[in-house]
């Protein structure tokens, strides 16, 4: 009852008496099987197809299986040919102890439909152990004046074999004052004494050693042995005597260890040493010894091992007190152990069917269990359940075996999953319960197409990126469950045939995460789309589909190139300027586009390194090299200016133009070279004659048709004495070299050729006119500066 309820609310109970309600399902006949213990794995037991009157095919559809009372699988059928095969060795002593026949109970259950037929196992036992002493050594001491015919007892030997193969004789080693007397005891052992037959003479032979042997029935025979040795004292002619001859005790099984048992006590009427007892145990089991033990002097019995009722209900303690002399006293202790409610019910699952589908028909078996209690009486009574208001009932099928069924149909979209409880209650004092969990399933059928979570993706990528970059995710999810909810992801054939997708981006197919395959390059491709699909692993499969676009974002990755002046020709281009010319004059234009876009792109120069700073300026936009102020004889002739071109990226990049710039007094008048730098280069000009000509003595014909192949590569005209040219990039510019308003760059048709040529002993300049005539408007003042 929950608490705050007034009113008990009724719960389904499954009574364990209710078995019976089952016996339709239960083969009323038992078939019996044997094998001998510690036979190989994989052994022949019978056949239960034959033996039971079914068909080999009925076994794997059935659901066949062998179930013992204890759980263990200690047999095994083979669904193919209904074979009952061993399945892990036997060992008789462990199964059954002393216990004689060895009997295991099964059943072979049949799950669909639901059937039991009842089989045993008869576990045979083979010769396997060897009689042995729990004493290597037995000691004896028998009094000179015992008469002829005492008896006295020696222990017995131990063997865990049973029948004929447990021990069956005894031997004595031959001698003049005994010999051996058998006698039977409970449970058809054999117990040996020694009887006197001839007088013991302590004077003459104060100790004797007998060689005691135990024999057992087997074949061949086993046999163990152990060293009797007989010490002859006085005369004791008084034996123990117990107050009972029997004593009876119970004890419940939860008694705690080292409690105290029983107090056995013995008198006996001798004085002295003769009079002092001893208490020991006499032919007890080992289940005894390793459970009790006595006190030798006081004789109280206390447990030194827990007590079981369920394993053991009763214990036969034999005891004995021995005086000073040898002689002895028997009795026994019956101890009877109480049962009390110390084992929860126990619930073992044999099958269970989840998922299952949700269309099922009522009265569908979920799942199989059998419960027991190993206590007895109420103890051992049980009672079933599961919660309320659950589309499912228990019911009893065979012996204790009970089934989960469904008991209406059921609907995963209201619930598709139920937690049951199944709970067995015993009847004991107190109550133990016992509570197992089972998850049952509802599975569904594949009516949901995935979705993703946008119809459409944007993702950026920055070119230049590393291959195998995780660019973005797309993601799709699906309502049904299990496999008809797993979602595959892959790539749609673009609709642009053109566009190589394969080759730019892939997907994993497992979470759509989306990689770039290769590096990006904006300048190449700034924009590309493309449908990516979700399909389910249903059946049939569903699937759906969303537009991804990706767009390749610039990074400043180009260096500003300079077109004008070309920085790789094999003599710098001398611009030519008058020393008459005004502030501001136009001396030349630095011409540098760049491949990036957008800011990356835009330039601006500045004048680096100058001979004479303050004599010219750059504009910070358009690149034009101009006078900053009046030339004056003073300044020198020659003039070498660095311009930095650097763009406004992030970091920025820059290049650097060099300029060579001529002080003339005017454009008619050829030009000398300066008075302090003639002899210097008249000087120069000689070494190199000298050292032409003394390379060209000793260089091969080979280096030095190599020389004449580059020098008229270089000087393509055909004078001798060219003082210096102007080199034009040959061939078109490339195609991204575009024309930028404001930015100083050109466009790629507009190109610069001026070369500083001589002849006849005269310099004149010579302007090659632009490429195209139609020069932009804001160049006229240059172009009036080049040619007036």
């Amino acid at each position: 009852m929950e608490p705050g309820k007034g009113r008990a609310q009724p719960t389904r109970q499954v009574l364990l008496f209710f078995v019976f309600l089952g016996g339709s399902l239960v083969y009323s006949e038992t078939w019996s099987y044997s094998i001998a213990e510690e036979m190989e794995v994989g052994t022949f037991i019978a056949n239960v197809v034959k033996d039971m009157g079914l068909d080999v095919e009925d076994l794997a559809a059935r659901g066949a299986r062998v179930i013992f009372d204890d759980y263990k699988p200690y047999l095994r059928l083979d669904p193919q040919n209904g074979d009952l095969l061993l399945n892990e060795q036997l060992d008789r002593e462990a199964l059954c102890d002393l216990t004689e026949p060895c009997i295991l109970h099964f059943q072979v259950l049949f799950e669909n439909p639901l059937q039991f037929f009842r089989a045993e196992l008869l576990v045979k036992d083979i010769n396997d152990h060897t009689p042995t002493f729990l004493n290597n050594h037995i000691l004896l001491k028998i009094s000179e004046g015992a008469t002829l015919g005492t008896l006295f007892q020696i222990d017995s030997a131990q063997d865990l074999d049973v029948g004929k193969n447990g021990v069956q004789n005894y031997t004595i080693s031959p001698n003049p004052h005994f010999h051996l007397k058998l006698r039977d005891g409970d449970e058809g052992r054999k117990y040996p004494e020694l009887v006197l037959d001839q007088s013991l003479d302590r004077e003459k032979e104060s100790q004797l050693s007998l060689t005691l042997t135990a024999v057992d029935g087997g074949s061949p025979p086993r046999s163990g042995t152990t060293l009797i040795n007989v010490v002859v004292l006085d005369i004791n002619d008084n034996a123990p005597e117990f107050e009972k001859p029997v004593y009876e005790v119970h004890v419940p099984e939860s008694s705690p260890l080292d409690s105290l048992i029983i107090k056995a006590s013995a008198t006996d009427l001798d004085a002295g040493i003769n009079g002092e007892l001893s208490y020991s145990f006499s032919h007890v089991s080992r289940d005894v010894r390793k459970t009790f033990e006595i006190h030798p002097i006081s004789g109280e019995v206390y447990l030194k091992a827990p007590l079981d009722f369920e394993i053991i209900q009763s214990y036969i303690i034999n005891i004995q007190a021995i005086d000073g002399g040898s002689l002895s006293g028997k009795s026994s202790i019956l101890v009877r152990v109480v049962d009390v409610n110390d084992n929860p019910p126990e619930i073992a699952m044999t099958s269970l069917t989840s998922p299952i589908p949700e269309n099922s028909s009522p009265e569908m078996v979920v799942a199989v269990f059998s419960i027991r209690d190993q206590d007895a009486g109420d103890n051992g009574r049980m009672v079933g359940s599961i919660q309320d208001n659950l589309p499912f009932v228990l019911k009893p099928t065979f012996k204790n075996f009970y089934a989960l069924v469904t008991e209406h149909p059921l609907d995963r979209e209201v619930r598709n999953e139920y937690n049951i409880t199944i709970t067995v209650t015993d009847l004991g004092t107190p109550r133990l319960k016992t509570q197992h969990n089972i998850t049952v399933l509802v599975s569904d059928v594949n009516d949901n197409a995935p979705a993703f979570t946008q119809t459409s993706y944007t993702l950026f990528v920055r070119e230049n990126n590393s291959p195998a970059l995780h660019i973005g995710s797309v993601s799709a999810t699906d309502r049904d469950s299990g496999t008809n909810a797993q979602v595959t992801y892959s790539l749609l054939p673009p609709q642009d045939p053109h566009l190589p997708l394969a080759s730019l981006v892939s997907i994993n197919t497992d979470n759509g995460h989306l990689f770039a395959l290769r590096s990006l390059d904006y300048e190449a491709l700034q924009a590309f789309e493309f449908h990516v699909g979700a399909t389910d692993r249903g059946s049939p499969a569903l699937s759906s589909e969303a537009l991804v676009r990706v767009l390749v974002l610039d990074a400043n990755d180009n260096s500003p190139f300079v077109l004008y002046p070309l920085q790789n020709g094999s003599a710098p281009c001398t611009e030519l300027v008058p020393r008459a010319a005004e502030p501001g004059y136009l001396v030349t234009k630095v011409v540098a586009v760049d491949g990036d876009s957008g800011q990356n792109a835009w330039l601006s120069y500045q004048l680096l390194k100058a001979t004479e700073p303050g004599l010219f300026g750059v504009w910070a936009h358009n690149g034009e090299v101009r006078t900053a102020r009046l030339l004056s004889e003073r300044d020198v002739a020659k003039h070498r200016l660095v311009v930095l071109v650097k763009d406004n990226g992030e970091p920025p990049r820059s290049a650097t133009a060099t300029l060579q710039v001529l002080l003339v007094d005017g454009f008619s008048q050829p030009y000398l070279p300066l008075p302090e730098a003639a002899p210097s280069q008249a000087q120069a000009d000689s070494l190199t004659v000298y050292l032409v000509v003394a390379l060209a003595s000793v260089s091969s014909l080979f280096l030095f048709s190599v020389f004449l192949f580059v020098a008229v590569r270089l000087c393509r005209r055909s004078r001798a004495a060219s003082v210096g040219r102007c080199s034009v990039p040959e061939g078109p510019f490339p195609g991204h070299l575009l024309d930028v308003s404001g930015t100083g760059t050109l466009s790629q048709s507009y190109q610069y050729e001026v070369c500083l040529t001589g002849g006849s002993g005269a310099n004149e300049f010579k302007f090659l006119k632009p490429v195209i005539p139609n020069l932009l408007s804001r160049d006229s003042d240059m172009e009036k500066g080049f040619f007036s």
